[in-house]
């Protein structure tokens, strides 16, 4: 698969993702894939199993914003921040593709935090 087609199926899996459409969200899985989520040390084996985690989600998300896409070859990394009920969780999908499918996910979920007065100095700030 080209580039230019894993960014395509990238943008609709995400698009799909935001508008709460699981069908077309799991499409770039293949059926075996694996989700790691390190921060709970949990593994999701098989697309399958993912949409099902997914879509029985208590809070689910109220908006989705990708950052950014970048990729090469068969590794491509989006950053994105999700709303769970007014909360912002900012997040890392990793997404290794194999014949055009995903066949292994790892995401990394972190909390908002306000910035430090001491490095104000030092740093602008960004949205």
């Amino acid at each position: 698969m080209e580039e230019d087609q894993i960014l395509e199926a990238l943008n609709a899996h995400w698009q799909a993702s935001a508008v709460g459409d699981a069908n077309a969200e799991h499409d770039i899985y293949d059926d075996d894939a694996i989700c790691d989520y390190p921060q709970s040390g949990e593994r999701i084996l098989g697309r399958s199993n993912l949409q099902a985690l997914r879509s029985h989600h208590p809070g689910k998300p109220s908006g989705f914003q990708v950052k950014r896409i970048i990729g090469q070859g068969e590794l491509w990394i989006t950053e994105y921040t999700i709303n769970y009920q007014g909360q912002l969780a900012y997040t890392v999908s990793i997404m290794e593709f194999r014949n055009g499918k995903v066949v292994h996910e790892t995401q990394y979920f972190a909390d908002a935090f306000e910035a430090p007065v001491w490095r104000s100095q030092w740093v602008q700030q960004i949205t």
